[in-house]
Formats: structure tokens, C-alpha cells, sequence
């Protein structure tokens, strides 16, 4: 076949496969091959997958060979072709992608052997795409080992399994991975002279921003095309492009998330799909109601699962949840400082420290540490913070391992609750106007300490044991606002003081397992856990303070007695217990099935108690069950078709009942979710999802109650929506994060008034795009420039839609330099000084938020 014959065909069937017509119907195969350029072709092709194949690396065999240290794996093929590789490590597995090459073996296209030799648990060599032959080495306790080589039979690859008995060692990070070359061997019997021995190109781990598996939706390390449910990842490498040190700004770069802004300046609230999420950390719920701004210091990724998710975390709203996944230690010492200056007075310094601590590496850390002191663009607000974050992973065992962390963040905070609404928009006023008093503030400390426990029962079982305990002290001491005079703009305002002493207790078991019955291959996770919360809450006595005018303020500065004022206390218990069961199933490699059932039981108490008055105590007790189902359909290596049934619940405990003074059913919500998973080339995937979310069991306001605070369950709230999101590389150094949600998110049940009425702080329309370019090579080469655009549509403040929140586009950017192991960047947000709100805290007129005006932070890392 002539060079430019094979060009053409392989063109041609290439432009074909991507617009998803892999064979040609017989007769359409015929008139091809017939035409006058194809005859001229020495063997003729009869479909787009042989016309392709003829331009691809062809392996026709895969063996392993035993060495002294492992096994060789050996790719049997006699091409000549250069080849380009990349690898990556996951968890205990060591991944190689082969672009431009395809597997075709005589009894299918797929390798698998299972416990080749002592600790290698699995080698499995497979067609990623039409084009890209993946091959993955599963260690026992840690990614194995490879060298990559060119021998007589082909491609080589020299595995030698990890030695330390840690779980998941790992490496420290680079960069770049140094590159590899194979120098070309003289030829032999087997290597005929006119071809060239395999000349081997060893990068790193490409598309940065792209995440192949998640635990978050399973529980398990499940590749994310084989999840039925909308899950998105953002790396670590998102955060520094981006220099995000919040959560609430990383998730930005996720469709349906909306952010209402900081309550009172320091406190978090997420919503996915126009309903609240939870935040989780490790699985395990972090309680930061009132836990303050989640430090990202130790985070190495955020992934977040969208729609109901109770069937495996319990009681939960139904937008979703937020699971922060912590850094863990490296196995090699490593050691990373970084330095932060920006706009308004900011300064942060951050320590990150890995290694072993013993010779054997039997024992590894890892520490994080971080100062933070900043003003703000707000007049009087400025916060400091100090946060630790030591973890210690223990070898117990060749079987067992032991994973020990723990935090502690001290934090004290201006409280500032924002601007107002006045008509239908928020008051024109100066950005920088504070309506507080200089002196208020908010002083929180939280502790969390955990420890994972995880032993391998054998090849196919293990069970693992985690727990958390989470202690918040909260300090809050602020004017409160009252209401507002729209036309001479008096602000009244209460005097307010509030101590909270909560303690959060988690524990969970879970145990997991793989057997086949027949064909069908099963993956089962079933677990128990026990979460404790009390909380001790004493509040102060709401007397009038002075007002002040939003249009000309005057501070009074005068600070009231804290203690003295303190009138009211309050006591609340939790305890749940949860019971769940989750197989996955996967029935053919192109169809796969999820399905599971969790039951839950709550007691809930609560004590109140005015000041010289007697105590009132309440009681409740809840159950619910939570099932869920899903299907994934997977027409070839690269596309996922899913559809999915989840549910959530969520108790309600409250005194304030209607007539009948019965206790509240959990609200509820479920959801209907199809969609389309594509990983559209090597490093680049994207998701489509269509949803239909219902929340029931809503309180509304006794229409037949005499007391206005009376409440029934009538209420339902829908979400209904499309989103798109798409990460990774488009070409070496060029790598993409963006978003687009459409959602139609209002109240479809009511008998106070709000039936028909848009879910507050929820834009039917928003997009993201975040993209950075790094050279590659040349003068230029470590050089990266960052570009991001964040659209929000217009939403309503409150859910009595009385005003609306405009519309806004935010720019940013970026310019960074990478040389060796260090790194400087500039990052700009709102590149164009636009004006926009962030949200309102509770759909309230009187809290409404500013979005930071221009923003520049420079900052400087090295790494040894």
C-alpha cells in the first residue's frame, strides 16, 4: 500500500468512527471497496475498523514471563513504528496508555491474569479506545515498579512489585516526570535489519484536570463512565491554576452549583440542583453549619456527587454532596513551601511535609500547616488563621493498614452579613460599605480527629473500619439586624451574643467484596454506621441597639456585656444508626448495574430553658428507607449510557408544630437521572445528564393555626435541569475545566402563597470555562497562561421572588513559570472589576452579598 493510499483509508475510517458509524452497512462496504483508488490497495479492507487498523500498531499477543524480582510483560508485536506512551499511578495500580496502537489477540481483545506472581494481584491488557491500548499492573500494597523496553518479541515490560507493606504508598509529585528513552538494540535473528528496534518515549501523567475514578458515589475506586449518577472531580491541579484556597470558589467549575456566599462572613453553604448539599470528608460528614471556612491545605481533590445520595451517607439533603479527599503520605521525603501576597492586605504561608519515619517505610507522615492573615474590600472586615493538619499512615501487617489524621483550625473573623435589598435589586451602595459595627466578630475553633483502619481479608475480600470526632467552639458576637426602612434607609439592629459548644461522633464499617455468579461478576459493599451529635447552645437576650443609616453610617462602636446578657440555653442530641447493602453488578463488560437499600433509624432530643423558667423538653424518633438503582449501557470502550432511580431523606425536628403538635415525617427527595458519559479523546471526557429532583414533605405555614409560626407538611420543591461538563487535555500543555447547567428549580406544592414561585439563589442559566496553556518545549517551555470566564444568570433573592440578583460575567487569569522544582504565579479574579452578588443568606432582604471586586495574588512554591 502506497504512503498515501493508507493516509486516505486511514483518514476516512477515522472520520467515520468519530461520528459513530464503527461498520459500514454490507452493501455501502461494497461500493467503497470498489472504487478505483481502494483498488489499488494489495488487501483490500471490507469495514472502518480493518481500514483503521492498517495505520494502528498492531499487538497480536500478550505473555508473562517470570524474572528474578516479578514478571515481564510482553506486548508481542513486530512493528516499528515510534510509540509515545503515558503513565500514571492510581491507588495500587500502575497504568500505561499506548496511543496509535491496537490490541488483536485470536481470542478477543482483552488480557486479564489474576495473581501472575507473588505481590501482583492483577495484569489486564485492553483496547482503551479504537486506538489506545491500556495496560494496568495491580500491586498487593502499592503500585508496582515498571521499566519499559524494547526486546526481540516486542515491547517489554519489567515489573517489580512495590516493598513496602504500606496500603497506597506514593511518590511525591512533579511536574513532569523525567522522560525515558529506549536506545535502539543491534539487530538479531528475530529483529530483521530493515526495521528499526522500538524507540520508547516514557512521559508523565497527562490531563491534569481529568479524573478517571472516584470513591465518592460507590464507596469503592469505580471508574467514573461505570457510576450511573452525575459525578465531578476537581484535582488539586484546578486548585493551583486557579488559586482557590476555598471550596465554595472550586466550585465554580461545577455544573448546577450555586453559591449563596459566606453566612455572617464565615460560614459555608453549598447547593447542587437548586437544593442544599452536604459537605463530607473522606466519606465521613464534616458538621460546618457552624464549622467555618473549610481549609483546603490538605486536599488533594473535591468530588462531587450530584442528586440524592442517602442510600449510602444517610440522612442528607437532596442537592448532593461535596466529599473532600485529604492528601496522604508519600513513601520519599517531601517537603513544599509556598508564600501567598495579594490584594487587600493578604498574606498566607502553607507547609506540606511527607516521608517515611522509619527505615523499613513502615511507618509513613504527612503534615500540612498553614497561616493566613487578610483584610478585605469591605470596610472594618479583616480574619486570621492557623491550621494543622498531621497524618500518620502504620503498616500493621502485610494485610493491614492504619491511617491516623487529625486537624485543628483557629480562626477569628470579622461577622459581616453584606449589603440589603431595596425594591427589586440590591441598594446601590459602595462595595466596600459596612453596615456592622467594627468591634463584631466571630472566634471559632474545630478539631477533627480520625483514624481508618482497613484489612485485606484475602484476594477478593477486605473490611475497613473508619471513625471521626468533630468539636466546634463558636463565639458570635454581633449586632443582629432587624429590618430596614427602604425610603430613609434606618437600619434597626438587636444586640446579639451566642456560645456553641458542638461535638460530632462518627463511626462506619464496611465490608466489600467480589464473586462471580456464573458470567456475572459482583462487587458488594455492605456496612453499618453510628453518628452521635450534641450540641450546648446559649444565646444572649435580643435588646435594641442603635440603628444605622445604609446611605450615611455612623458606627456607635458601643460594645454591650457578653455573659451578662446570656438568657436562653439550649440542648440537642442526635443518635443514627444506618444499615446498607450495594452490589455492583456488571452483567456483560458493555452492561453494568448498581443497586442498593439502606435503612435508618433516628432519636432526636432537645432541651430549651428561658432564664429562671423551666425546661421544655421534645423527643423524635424516625425511620426511612432508601433505595437505589441504576444501569450503565457501554456501546463501545469509550461512551457510557446510564439512567438511574436515588433517593434522600432528611429528618425534621422542631417545635413549632401545627395543631394536631404531631411530629414531622423526614422530608424526602428523589430523583430520575439519565445521561451520556464520552471520553472524547486520550485525556479529555465529558458527561450530559438530564434530571428530574423532587423534594416532599416541605414545611409550610398553618393556614388553619392561630400562632404564625405553626407549621404542616404540604410542601414540594422541583429541579429540573441539564448540565455538561467536560475536563482534561485537548493537546499536550493546553487543558480545559468548564460547565453549563440549565435548571428550572421552583415551588411545586404550597398553601402559603409561594406555589409557582423560583427557588431562591438558583439561576435557570450558568456557564464556566477555565483553561490554561503551558509551552511545552523551546524558551518558552515551563511558561503557562490561564484564562477563566464565569457566567451567572439572573436569579431571585428570596423565595417570595421580591428581588432579583443581576446577572454577571466574571473574568480571570492567570500567568505562571515552572522551572525545575519551583513555581511563581499571578492570579487575577474579576479581571475587569465588575460589579456582581454572590448570593443571599437564607433568601433574606437584609443579607445579601458582594462578589470581590479585581483581585490579584502572587505566589511562590518550591518543592524538594
Amino acid at each position: 500500500m502506497s504512503n498515501q493510499l493508507q493516509k486516505l483509508a486511514w483518514m476516512t475510517g477515522l472520520a467515520l468512527v468519530l461520528v459513530n458509524f464503527p461498520v459500514l452497512a454490507e452493501d455501502d462496504q461494497k461500493l467503497i471497496t470498489n472504487t478505483s483508488q481502494l483498488k489499488e490497495i494489495e488487501k483490500p479492507v471490507n469495514n472502518i475498523q480493518q481500514w483503521l487498523a492498517q495505520s494502528l500498531v498492531q499487538v497480536t499477543g500478550v505473555k508473562l514471563e517470570a524474572t528474578d524480582n516479578g514478571i515481564d510483560v510482553i506486548l508481542e508485536t513486530n512493528q516499528s513504528d515510534q510509540l509515545q506512551l503515558t503513565n500514571q499511578s492510581q491507588e495500587n495500580s500502575y497504568i500505561v496508555d499506548i496511543p496509535n496502537a491496537q490490541l488483536n489477540l485470536p481470542d478477543g481483545n482483552i488480557f486479564r491474569q489474576e495473581q501472575p506472581t507473588e505481590g501482583i494481584t492483577e495484569v489486564i491488557v485492553t483496547n482503551l479506545d479504537a486506538s489506545t491500548i491500556r495496560v494496568t499492573v495491580t500491586g498487593e500494597t502499592g503500585a508496582p515498579q515498571v521499566e519499559l523496553f524494547d526486546g526481540n518479541e516486542g515491547l517489554v515490560f519489567g515489573v517489580v512489585p512495590t516493598v513496602t507493606t504500606t496500603q497506597t504508598p506514593q511518590t511525591p509529585p512533579t511536574e513532569q516526570q523525567p522522560s525515558h528513552e529506549i536506545q535502539p538494540e543491534q539487530p538479531t535473528a528475530e529483529t530483521p535489519e530493515n526495521e528499526e528496534p522500538i524507540e520508547l518515549v516514557v512521559t508523565g501523567e497527562q490531563g491534569g484536570y481529568r479524573a478517571e475514578e472516584a470513591s465518592t458515589a460507590t464507596r469503592t475506586d469505580t471508574p467514573i463512565r461505570d457510576i450511573p449518577q452525575s459525578i465531578q472531580v476537581i484535582p488539586r491541579e484546578v486548585l493551583k491554576d486557579q488559586g482557590i484556597i476555598r471550596v465554595q470558589d472550586a466550585l465554580r467549575n461545577v455544573s448546577g452549583s450555586t453559591s449563596t456566599g459566606y453566612y455572617q462572613g464565615f460560614s459555608e453553604y453549598f447547593s447542587l440542583r437548586g437544593f442544599n448539599a452536604n459537605l463530607f470528608r473522606d466519606g465521613l460528614r464534616l458538621y460546618n453549619d457552624f464549622g467555618g471556612l473549610t481549609e483546603t491545605a490538605n486536599i488533594e481533590r473535591i468530588e462531587v456527587l450530584k442528586g440524592p445520595a442517602s442510600v449510602l451517607f444517610g440522612d442528607a439533603p437532596p442537592g448532593g454532596l461535596v466529599n473532600l479527599v485529604t492528601k496522604q503520605p508519600f513513601s520519599e521525603p517531601f517537603y513544599s513551601f509556598e508564600g501567598r501576597v495579594g490584594s487587600f492586605s493578604t498574606y498566607r504561608s502553607a507547609i506540606d511535609l511527607s516521608g517515611p519515619l522509619t527505615d523499613n517505610q513502615s511507618i509513613l507522615y504527612r503534615f500540612n500547616a498553614v497561616y493566613e492573615n487578610a483584610g478585605s474590600f469591605r470596610d472594618f472586615v479583616n480574619s486570621e488563621r492557623v491550621f494543622l493538619a498531621p497524618t500518620f499512615k502504620l503498616a500493621l501487617g502485610p494485610n493491614t493498614n492504619l491511617t491516623i489524621e487529625g486537624s485543628w483550625l483557629e480562626e477569628k473573623r470579622t461577622s459581616d452579613d453584606g449589603t440589603v435589598a431595596i425594591g427589586n435589586r440590591p441598594a446601590n451602595l459602595p462595595r466596600s460599605r459596612f453596615l456592622g459595627e467594627p468591634f463584631q466578630n466571630v472566634e471559632i475553633n474545630v478539631t477533627n480527629v480520625s483514624y481508618l483502619l482497613d484489612h485485606k481479608l484475602d484476594d477478593q475480600w477486605s473490611i475497613r473500619n473508619a471513625f471521626r470526632s468533630q468539636f466546634v467552639n463558636l463565639e458570635r458576637y454581633f449586632p443582629l439586624r432587624d429590618s430596614l426602612d427602604e425610603e430613609t434607609g434606618e437600619l434597626s439592629r438587636l444586640s446579639y451574643f451566642s456560645q456553641r459548644r458542638d461535638n460530632a461522633y462518627a463511626v462506619q464499617t464496611d465490608l466489600i467484596g467480589k464473586f462471580s455468579t456464573g458470567s456475572i461478576k459482583h462487587q458488594v459493599v455492605v456496612g453499618f454506621d453510628y453518628t452521635k451529635i450534641t450540641e450546648d447552645g446559649t444565646f444572649g437576650d435580643f435588646e435594641p441597639y442603635p440603628s444605622i443609616n445604609i446611605f450615611n453610617p455612623v458606627y456607635t462602636r458601643l460594645q454591650y456585656p457578653k455573659e451578662g446578657i446570656l438568657n436562653f440555653f439550649r440542648d440537642d442530641s442526635l443518635d443514627k444508626y444506618g444499615f446498607y447493602i450495594q452490589d455492583q453488578i456488571e452483567v456483560s463488560p458493555q452492561l453494568k448495574l448498581l443497586a442498593g437499600g439502606r435503612f435508618d433509624i433516628f432519636d432526636q432530643t432537645r432541651s430549651e430553658r428561658n432564664l429562671g423558667e423551666e425546661k421544655e423538653e421534645f423527643s423524635q424518633s424516625d425511620s426511612n428507607f432508601s433505595p437505589r438503582l441504576g444501569i450503565v449501557y457501554q456501546p463501545s470502550q469509550n461512551i457510557s449510557l446510564y439512567a438511574s432511580y436515588t433517593t434522600s431523606f432528611e429528618p425534621i425536628f422542631s417545635a413549632d408544630r401545627g395543631d394536631n403538635r404531631e411530629p414531622f415525617k423526614p422530608e424526602t427527595g428523589r430523583q430520575f437521572e439519565v445521561g451520556i458519559k464520552a471520553d472524547i479523546a486520550q485525556n479529555l471526557s465529558a458527561t450530559l445528564a438530564l434530571y428530574d429532583l423532587r423534594k416532599q414533605n416541605v414545611t409550610t405555614n398553618d393556614p388553619n393555626s392561630s400562632d404564625p409560626n405553626d407549621q404542616i407538611q404540604t410542601g414540594e420543591q422541583t429541579s429540573r435541569g441539564i448540565e455538561f461538563d467536560i475536563a482534561g487535555e485537548i493537546t499536550p500543555g493546553w487543558r480545559v475545566i468548564a460547565s453549563y447547567s440549565y435548571i428550572d428549580a421552583f415551588v411545586s406544592q404550597d398553601n402559603s402563597g409561594f406555589q409557582g414561585r423560583r427557588r431562591d439563589n438558583v439561576p435557570e442559566n450558568a456557564a464556566s470555562l477555565w483553561t490554561t496553556y503551558e509551552f511545552q518545549q523551546g524558551s518558552l517551555q515551563g511558561l503557562g497562561l490561564g484564562l477563566g470566564l464565569f457566567f451567572v444568570g439572573d436569579r431571585f433573592g428570596d423565595l417570595d421572588n421580591s428581588f432579583v440578583l443581576p446577572s454577571f460575567v466574571r473574568t480571570d487569569a492567570s500567568v505562571f513559570y515552572k522551572r525545575d522544582n519551583w513555581r511563581a504565579a499571578l492570579n487575577i479574579r474579576n479581571l475587569f472589576d465588575n460589579t456582581y452578588f454572590t448570593g443571599s443568606a437564607y433568601g433574606s432582604r437584609l443579607d445579601v452579598y458582594y462578589g470581590e471586586p479585581l483581585t490579584v495574588i502572587g505566589s511562590f512554591a518550591i518543592e524538594f
